[in-house]
């Protein structure tokens, strides 16, 4: 397995946590619901917040957006799925557990340099 590989697991497992918490525990949606969010989330935050944001405007900018990339995409999926449930308090959770664990991602990705962009 390469390093990119692993960032991108390790990526998935903080925001599965986060997901777990947020959208599983205090939204009461399903883990197979919570892991569909996750992929999705995973994604969508490594090809806009990783590769598109980050190298133009820094760790913090990147952090917030995908926290709010998150937000966004669990709220749109509140549409698109059946027995998918969202708070307001869900959300906002799900987007600051998401910002801090991605700022701290974006510390790991910038120092490893065996880590592709």
């Amino acid at each position: 397995m390469n390093r990119t590989s692993m960032a991108l697991g390790m990526k998935f497992l903080m925001t599965l946590i986060a997901s777990g918490i947020t959208l599983g525990f205090l939204a009461g949606n399903s883990w197979g619901r919570v892991i569909l969010f996750s992929v999705l989330a995973t994604g969508l935050n490594y090809l806009i917040g990783d590769l598109m944001v980050l190298p133009r405007m820094g760790n913090l900018i990147a952090s917030i957006g995908d926290g709010l990339l998150a937000a966004i995409t669990a709220y749109s999926l509140t549409f698109l799925l059946r027995d998918f449930y969202t708070t307001t308090f869900s959300l906002l959770s799900l987007a600051v557990l998401v910002a801090i664990g991605e700022s701290l991602f974006h510390i790991y990705l910038r120092r490893d340099e065996k880590v592709m962009p």
